[in-house]
């Protein structure tokens, strides 16, 4: 027992430093007073006498002694901006001694993680980064709370609330919420998740900054692998020239699975197995975003892998084209994702029209308005953009300064085997503003840049 002891031990010292190789963040550090009014604005909707608990997220196992690569939890990071798994943030606004009325926990740094090349945090890093000053080690968690759940009416926990997926996964913070249940109770339990949605929807200038940051790394990369896409390359290829310039501009990868379609694959909207071969005469649509400081960027062009588009390839991306210009025009204050979607739905019937694509026949013999568009146009316009690529707010929300969406019309035509979509975000504003403008968009600027 006591081998087999000492075996797992070291084990556990190579697992350590398989996990702490991805979490060293390449960002620059954000000033903290972005999560200090975060955390204030939090405060102003909580209930008398009541506290927060929220937990970071922990490394998810991969295989062997791997773990995939850690991404903190968005309401976290968003509160304190500490981005390292197992700590958790304790507000408490109204308890008698303003010590105790913010506590960040963090992990203690072992005499292991300093030899195999831990990055975990000081005391005075946590401090720095949160602006938080009552730091403690996670050891102390439970003596703690213990004494602050006694003061204490209400508590607010976050658990997993997407309105775009119903998530099966029990995270940190169910589980931390099912400990304290089964411990205290009688207390009185609430969501934090409706709170942290407001807040998030409304980007402050800071925030604003770090998504053009993402933006512009994204735009950067783009045009600066337009002159290399050539006919016959593999996808996969171009999806590792993104994925250099991503990690040359600092940023911490991906948004997402990056979308490298060419010919055919264009038509299957989320189509990520980039394995097949760039073939001469077709188009090739590449989406993509680069994720900065955990802010995400979205980009989505569709370009001629040789070069020069067909005279029918032109024709059909200038309608795109045509399209995606009007549809910026809706990113103002007091619109919806379903309002702007008919409004640009009704733009690209129009077109499809005036090509013969559909006919006024087809419209007087449709089902539901816009099935015949919808044959070729068949995903939404936008989705709010922030720490999540697909950021909290529904359908119906209410455009409002400061949100951030994306603005993304496509044209799929598969008997032809095109598929077009122009994509950048939007930034919600009485003249709306385009945060990827700088972006090669049409058909003569594309060409010119590859």
């Amino acid at each position: 027992v006591k081998k087999y002891e000492k075996s797992l031990s070291e084990r556990k010292k190579y697992a350590t430093f398989a996990v702490n190789i991805y979490d060293t963040m390449k960002y620059e550090q954000i000033d903290n007073q972005l999560f200090i009014n975060n955390r204030h604005q939090l405060i102003t909707f909580l209930e008398p006498n009541s506290l927060v608990i929220i937990a970071a997220n922990g490394h998810s196992y991969r295989n062997g002694d791997q773990y995939f690569p850690f991404r903190q939890h968005a309401n976290f990071f968003y509160l304190c901006g500490i981005d390292q798994p197992n700590a958790i943030l304790v507000l408490f606004p109204e308890h008698d001694n303003p010590q105790w009325r913010e506590i960040l926990f963090i992990d203690s740094m072992t005499e292991n993680d300093r030899i195999w090349g831990s990055n975990k945090l000081t005391i005075a890093e946590a401090q720095n980064i949160s602006g938080i000053s009552t730091v403690r080690y996670i050891d102390e968690f439970e003596t703690i709370i213990s004494k602050m759940l006694a003061k204490c009416k209400g508590v607010y926990v976050d658990l997993i609330e997407n309105c775009h997926n119903i998530s099966i996964i029990q995270d940190k913070n169910f589980a931390l919420f099912q400990k304290l249940q089964s411990a205290y109770p009688l207390h009185r339990y609430m969501r934090l998740s409706p709170m942290m949605e407001y807040l998030r929807l409304r980007k402050s200038p800071i925030e604003i900054n770090l998504i053009e940051r993402a933006c512009q790394i994204t735009a950067d990369t783009f045009q600066e692998i337009l002159p290399r896409i050539k006919p016959n390359m593999a996808e996969y290829e171009i999806e590792g020239e993104i994925y250099r310039g991503f990690l040359a501009r600092k940023a911490n990868g991906h948004s997402f699975l990056p979308i490298i379609a060419s010919g055919k694959n264009a038509c299957v909207l989320h189509y990520s197995k980039n394995m097949d071969i760039c073939r001469d005469r077709e188009l090739l649509l590449i989406d993509m975003g680069a994720e900065y400081a955990n802010y995400a960027g979205d980009l989505s062009r569709t370009i001629p892998i040789n070069g020069k588009f067909t005279q029918r390839q032109k024709e059909l991306y200038q309608i795109c084209e045509r399209v995606f210009r009007f549809a910026r025009t809706c990113y103002i204050p007091g619109m919806t994702c379903n309002k702007a979607q008919d409004l640009v739905l009704e733009k690209m019937q129009e077109e499809l029209i005036h090509i013969g694509l559909i006919k006024q026949e087809d419209i007087e013999n449709e089902a539901n308005k816009y099935d015949s568009v919808k044959r070729y146009f068949m995903h939404g316009l936008a989705h709010f953009v922030g720490l999540d690529v697909h950021d909290v707010g529904d359908k119906d929300t209410v455009f409002d300064y400061g949100m951030v969406l994306s603005c993304e019309p496509g044209l799929y035509i598969p008997e032809e085997q095109i598929g077009i979509r122009i994509e950048t975000l939007m930034l919600i504003n009485d003249k709306p503003i385009d945060l990827m403008n700088q972006v090669p968009l049409s058909g003569a600027e594309i060409e010119e840049c590859m």
